[in-house]
């Protein structure tokens, strides 16, 4: 068994910074990744299309300004392989590889209370031994189960978005399925239609997408960026989604209707996820007011694309906007405008099984050469629980989950101690910039280990009463918003038999970091600590 002060699984943004923090506080760390590479879902997702939805330039990491100066993006919006790179870069500067520990799986982790370790065990049945074990998993890595009956008797190809083959696919003359409208599908189907002799679409529910109006970085826009990086890195961590805010000083009811629509026009041309969003200050807490910018959107679905009933099918009615996850999009509504492109609501014509020549819909049989899933991921919680954790007396975390998931800050599990969580549920994370949400959650566990060690502390738990109230005030937080009202992966709405609980903070990121930090200025309100000479905390109270 190999020992260390902590054990990081996963080797994705979160992983790597976490690494780095360890090692500047003298602790030795390994990191445990699956995949036989760095960069996370940057490393997993590499279907066609596939780019981040926050800009460059702030979808990176800002703790080294060395770092920040240095890498030149090429585009508003950086593609996978450039993201890639970019996670190469930063673990080649800074050495990372060393201690990373590739193609290696996590099955299962239980901690003894004895001896205040955690022992980890791999799927190759290598075992560990750690005081501090951390989960940076991230919150969309483990994808959704294809459900459908008869996937497996297909007899063309079949990919999913979230296991794209490395080297590539081409459609050239092919007829292909595409089985999904979220993000991924969104991004993906432009390239798939430009390359395919007939595209189909199967949409169950519509998303709203809005144009990224992506293009190349010019020098002197670099230049400022890179100027005034500080000053913008600091309202980023102070801010609501984790990038710098529009004024909202006004509700959508305040102003003429002229005057809004010149304002959503505005927000549209805007090229972000949150411009729109955050024209007024009630678009997500007042359903009337929501309607007005959904209805805005849905009114440039119908202009862009050709067929007055395709149109309407692409129009999502049945949430707010903003309840789902917005998508940025290049030219994916005109996409549909092509004759070879063709969509299916299978709402109206239900998928009834896969075939091996096809798809079989309530109204009959389409032949395919190739189907794609872009089916969705088991989002905030799939990647924890997928590893067997176990905390005092043998709690399975995911038996503690089982009505959803519980924790204090998204940072610890009250009954697991020494277990931290980067960007768990309960925290900001997805309704936020990740990078920002990654470095807060990283600098604050590393602190913390410095403080504890200062304190002559070895064991760190969240308590019950603590967590209660945290979890609570998700909860209040969330539905005090539109977003419950959503099927949302948020939700976790798109798993059959997975709990209906809104998993992430939406008190934004500013308040969710102000919190943070007043639970260490008064001393770590909400935890509990033993010393290295008891080690053996008694269970946690209620």
């Amino acid at each position: 068994m190999k020992t260390f002060d902590a054990i990081i699984v996963g080797a994705g943004f979160a992983g790597m910074y976490m690494l780095h923090r360890l090692r500047g506080l003298g602790l030795s760390a390994r990191v445990l990744e699956a995949g036989d590479g760095v960069g996370g879902t940057w490393y997993w997702n590499r279907y066609p299309g596939a780019r981040c939805d926050v800009q460059s330039m702030d979808y990176s990491f800002s703790f080294s300004d060395e770092l920040q100066q240095e890498w030149e993006w090429s585009e508003k919006y950086a593609t996978q392989p450039e993201l890639l790179r970019y996670a190469n870069h930063v673990a080649d500067r800074f050495d990372l590889r060393r201690d990373i520990q590739f193609g290696t799986r996590v099955a299962r982790a239980a901690y003894d209370e004895t001896t205040a370790r955690w022992h980890i065990e791999t799927a190759s049945g290598e075992t560990f031994a750690a005081r501090f074990y951390i989960m940076a998993t991230g919150c969309l890595s483990v994808p959704k189960e294809i459900d459908i009956p008869g996937a497996e008797s297909f007899a063309g190809a079949t990919y999913h978005t979230a296991d794209w083959p490395r080297d590539g696919v081409d459609f050239s003359g092919q007829r292909v399925a595409v089985i999904g409208t979220g993000s991924s599908a969104i991004q993906s189907i432009p390239i798939i239609a430009s390359q395919a002799a007939d595209l189909t679409v199967f949409q169950r529910t519509p998303a709203f997408s809005l144009p990224a109006f992506n293009r190349p970085l010019d020098a002197e826009e670099v230049r400022s960026w890179k100027a005034h990086y500080a000053e913008h890195r600091e309202k980023s961590r102070y801010s609501l989604f984790g990038v710098p805010d529009f004024p909202m000083d006004k509700s959508a009811h305040d102003v003429a209707p002229a005057e809004r629509t010149a304002t959503y026009e505005a927000g549209w041309s805007g090229g972000t996820l949150i411009a729109l969003l955050q024209s007024y200050n009630d678009l997500l807490t007042d359903e009337a007011a929501n309607e007005t910018a959904a209805e805005f959107v849905r009114n440039k679905i119908r202009a862009i694309v050709d067929d007055p009933e395709v149109a309407e099918t692409l129009c999502p009615k049945s949430f707010p906007i903003g309840a789902k996850r917005l998508c940025l999009d290049t030219n994916y509504y005109a996409t549909y405008n092509q004759p070879h492109v063709h969509l299916v609501d299978v709402r109206k014509t239900p998928i009834e099984a896969i075939t091996p020549q096809g798809i079989r819909t309530s109204d009959g049989e389409r032949e395919f050469d190739a189907i794609v899933f872009a089916t969705g991921f088991d989002a905030m919680t799939g990647a924890v629980v997928n590893v067997d954790i176990r905390g005092r007396d043998g709690l399975g975390l995911k038996d503690k989950w089982e009505a959803g998931p519980r924790t204090y800050l998204g940072l610890t599990v009250a009954g697991f101690p020494n277990l931290f969580l980067i960007t768990g549920p309960g925290s900001p994370s997805v309704m936020s910039n990740m990078i920002i949400s990654i470095e807060q959650h990283v600098e604050w566990i590393s602190d913390c280990l410095s403080w504890m060690r200062e304190h002559g502390h070895a064991v760190i738990e969240a308590e019950s009463a603590a967590e209660d109230g945290w979890v609570a005030h998700v909860n209040e937080v969330a539905d005090a918003t539109l977003l419950p009202k959503a099927n949302s992966w948020y939700m976790g709405a798109n798993v059959p038999g997975k709990p209906r609980v809104f998993m992430p903070y939406i008190g934004g990121c500013g308040p969710y970091r102000q919190q943070c930090e007043k639970v260490v200025a008064e001393g770590y309100s909400g935890f509990r600590f033993a010393d290295e000479d008891a080690l053996a905390l008694p269970a946690s109270a209620g």
